[in-house]
């Protein structure tokens, strides 16, 4: 009996089991359509999600309809901003609501989200993108019927991040990695719901960030009024940081807005409450800090919150006669008095006010006040605002845990007033500004992460009307000194209203390295983001006139260097900049752009008397230009023209893109063959110059380069009185392809060859008086392949001798050509020379006789040794 009893149970049992998992199959297109009509019905929005599904093993008892990340994209004037997405929206239902008829509304007992994100965007008209509920028109075509009634128990929400953004307002507000539960009866009229929330919440306004993940927790009791759309707050505490508050009182939905009666206050009055607002990064154990005297803060909001009224509202900053000491540190602060009221006693948002009647401390003897009060915050807010006191910064990491590798040490005075309103500071309207007063540190030390440190002997900054008149500001930093002094205009329209910051001013160096000014970048680890290219600020408008004794640039030392930089719309422009440098003057005048995606320069340089040698092997794009010029001694005239594109991240020249011209003249110079490779090459294959004896003064020559490669425009060099001539190209790759033509004056054939001009007619004399050779050169610089057309060119010259002795001696008969043959004969030859007895034969003998007389000098002009030096 009770096998059978187990039995059938069992049976049963798995009858259920298979009808829970047949279920979702079978209900699952009631869902979907449900889904579907819920949110065509309700919402104006461009909707999408990736799955629903129905399961009712993962709530048991209840039925979970889960839909697959869900989104809300916006229409117009948001078209294409998320509303809303939600990775996993779960909707839990008892299981007898599935089997409602059509027409039936389910009822949905909790619900959850997972990984969601809620973006509430006003734009600069003051428009909402929330506002996607269907419109009246679109209402009245919807079905009476409603897919989903609301009987909600509870509820939970898992790390949520919420953005507001005010573009007219400049406010971005995102409560991150919000976990949320609330538990209640929602079918009934009024019910208290149960909270718990912890969130972490940043706050930026204008750009500047006031709060960065500070964290929040509130846990309340909320008694809500559905019908009457009334959220009370009951049994609360609120955490900020570690700030106790207690709220009471109530918000309520009414047609016209929100009508606000709230009030809060800190649980307790001590000091700490202060220090609790703190990320716990920068303050350490709080329990372990000593600390004396109170911290209140205490407010309330009351009114009405509509299009044109918020409610009136106070919040009150107060503490009086404070102090605090780490126990790890040796300095105190004390005589803390912070007196802060935050206002609006109209309900009108133009007549909020800030005012700061006392912000106070001292360290040690130091004392440091400040004041300020703001008005007219919506339309034209005015501020008006003092400085006054003295620190030691040296104190502040005593007495504060700052966290550096290296402390502070200098003392900062300041005694500054300014009263200005924001519409004459965007109208450059300056005699409307009223700024006076001095601020200045002395012995200010700094190291920073990179162990570059800096110190500042002395500055002073005056504030004027219109103007910080920077009276000083002298310094050091690793080999480096600079003396400044200018005008800064414009602070308060870069300051408050993003525009450019402009100034005037001069500086002074006695010897300036540039390296003590670049940053020293870590090599990219795997996985991070590679550093950004460097880049010349858009907002930067500023002239500079500088002089410098000394300047270090990488392996060169510039002296007297002055000029004048102007950096404005990401250029830097050069102007009548000078410096002395390889025994000669540099001029130039150019510019430098980091506008473009690839930074860009463009330069003017004007060369005088320059070493050549130094020049050309010292400074890497004119080594690239003229390679060969580092075996030339002695100066050099040049103006040069260039332009191409930097290295985004050292900002030098790309020598792929350089594009320009160069036009030189050498001074009093030499040239030693045996440091070039090629020189050497050609020295060994021309034996009738001595290339260590080319003069080479006052030659001028002219080339241009672009993408690579470098144009010689053909010179002429005179050596004695062999011409040479010059031409042809090379690449930055340092291959080369070169003519060389030498015009060879026939005297240096040998005196064999001499004696035959001689015996020749004047006009036929004048025809040999020279030959031509040319010599290719291409390879590389390192590598060269050397080739000349001697042979061609001395064989023509012996057809030439020849035709004019073979035409002289014809003409003169059989007696000239026996002279010949007895001046040809070697004496030791004792046989007898037959003189030819037919003009034929006196033809073809006087051919013969003449080719080996010529042969015979022009061997001894190409086959002897060259002399050495």
């Amino acid at each position: 009996m009770v096998k059978k009893i187990l039995k059938g149970f069992g049976i049963f049992l798995l009858v259920i089991i298979i009808a829970l998992a047949a279920a979702p199959f079978l209900f699952k297109d009631k869902i979907k359509q449900l889904v579907l009509k819920s949110i065509n019905e309700n919402v104006d929005a461009n909707v999408a999600f990736e799955d629903v599904s129905l399961s009712l093993f993962k709530s048991f008892p209840r039925a979970n309809v889960t839909i697959d990340k869900l989104s809300i994209i916006n229409k117009a004037p948001f078209e294409g901003d998320t509303l809303f997405y939600s990775g996993e929206l779960n909707l839990k239902m008892s299981v007898k609501e599935l089997f409602k008829s059509d027409g039936e509304a389910m009822e949905l007992e909790s619900f959850s989200s997972v990984d969601g994100i809620v973006n509430i965007i006003f734009n600069k008209e003051g428009i909402g993108n929330f506002d996607i509920a269907m419109k009246d028109d679109k209402e009245k075509q919807a079905s009476d019927s409603k897919p989903f009634a609301l009987n909600i128990q509870n509820y939970s929400i898992e790390n949520l991040k919420f953005v507001y953004i005010d573009e007219g307002s400049k406010i971005k507000m995102v409560v991150d990695k919000i976990n949320h539960t609330g538990t209640g009866n929602f079918a009934a009229s009024k019910l208290d719901l149960d909270t718990e929330t912890d969130a972490l919440l940043s706050l930026d306004m204008d750009k500047t960030n006031y709060m960065n993940a500070i964290p929040l927790k509130l846990d309340a009791v909320l008694g809500i009024d559905l019908e009457n759309s009334k959220y009370e707050f009951k049994d609360n505490e609120a955490l900020i940081n570690q700030l106790p508050l207690k709220f009471a009182g109530f918000i309520q939905l009414v047609e016209a807005g929100q009508q606000y009666d709230l009030t809060f206050n800190t649980l307790t009055s001590s000091f700490k409450n202060f220090l609790g607002l703190v990320p716990s990064a920068y303050k350490g154990d709080l329990d372990k800090i000593q600390t004396t005297g109170d911290f209140k803060i205490s407010g309330f909001a009351k009114g009405l919150y509509s299009e044109t009224t918020i409610p009136k509202f106070n919040v009150e900053i107060a503490s009086n006669n404070a102090s605090f000491k780490f126990p790890d540190l040796p300095k105190k602060v004390e005589n803390i008095v912070i007196d802060t009221k935050i206002k609006n006693e109209t309900g009108l948002m133009n007549d909020t006010y800030l005012n700061i009647d006392n912000l106070s401390f001292k360290i040690d003897q130091d004392v440091f006040n400040a004041k300020a009060n703001i008005r007219n915050i919506s339309e034209n807010p005015l501020v008006d605002a003092a400085l006054k006191g003295t620190i030691n910064l040296g104190n502040l990491s005593k007495a504060y845990p700052i966290k550096l590798d290296t402390p502070l040490s200098g003392i900062l005075k300041a005694d500054v007033t300014t009263k200005f309103d924001t519409q004459s500071v965007e109208k450059e309207q300056y005699q409307n500004i009223q700024n006076a007063g001095l601020v200045s540190v002395t012995g200010f030390k700094y190291t920073d992460e990179n162990g570059k440190g800096m110190n500042i002997s002395e500055a002073i900054v005056q504030f004027n009307p219109s103007t910080l008149n920077v009276q000083k500001f002298a310094a050091q930093t690793g080999k480096s000194d600079i003396n400044v002094n200018g005008v800064l205009e414009n602070f308060y329209g870069y300051l408050f209203n993003d525009q450019n910051l402009k100034g005037n001013f001069n500086m002074s160096s006695n010897q300036l390295a540039v390296n003590d000014f670049m940053t020293t970048e870590e090599p990219t680890k795997e996985g991070q983001r590679p550093s950004e290219a460097m880049k010349i600020p858009a907002f930067l408008d500023v002239t500079l006139n500088a002089k410098a004794n000394t300047v270090l640039y990488d392996n060169l030392t510039l002296k007297d260097v002055s000029g004048k930089l102007i950096v404005k719309d990401e250029r830097v422009t050069l102007e009548n900049v000078k410096t002395s440098i390889f025994g000669g003057i540099i001029g130039l005048n150019g510019n430098v752009s980091t506008k473009t995606k690839v930074p860009t320069f463009a330069m003017n340089l004007d060369l005088n008397s320059v070493n050549i040698n130094e020049t050309f092997t010292q400074l890497d794009m004119m080594k690239s230009i003229a390679p060969i010029a580092n075996v030339i001694n002695g100066k050099l005239n040049s103006t040069i023209k260039v332009s191409g594109n930097l290295d985004a991240k050292e900002m030098t020249p790309d020598l792929k893109t350089l594009s320009g011209d160069l036009v030189g003249q050498l001074l009093s110079t030499t040239v030693n063959a045996s440091n070039s490779t090629l020189l050497s090459a050609l020295d060994n294959q021309i034996n009738f110059i001595d290339l260590k004896k080319v003069n080479l003064n006052d030659l001028k020559t002219s080339l241009s380069f672009e993408n690579g490669k470098v144009n010689v425009k053909p010179f002429d060099i005179k050596y004695q009185d062999i011409t040479l001539n010059v031409g042809g190209s090379h690449g930055f790759d340092q291959s080369m392809n070169y003519n060389v033509k030498f015009d060879v004056p026939a005297k240096y054939l040998g005196t064999e060859i001499n004696s035959l001009i001689t015996k020749l007619s004047p006009a036929d004399a004048a025809k040999v008086k020279s030959i031509p050779i040319t010599a290719l050169l291409s390879g590389n610089f390192s590598n060269p392949k050397i080739s000349t057309d001697t042979k061609q060119a001395t064989t023509k010259l012996v057809n030439q001798l020849v035709e004019f002795q073979k035409q002289k001696l014809i003409n003169q008969g059989t007696s000239a050509l026996g002279n010949l043959l007895n001046q040809t004969k070697d004496p030791k030859d004792t046989a007898k020379t037959t003189t030819p007895a037919t003009k034929e034969e006196v033809k073809t003998k006087t051919e013969e006789v003449v080719k080996d007389k010529v042969k015979e000098g022009l061997n001894s002009l190409f086959n002897k040794k060259k002399k050495k030096e």
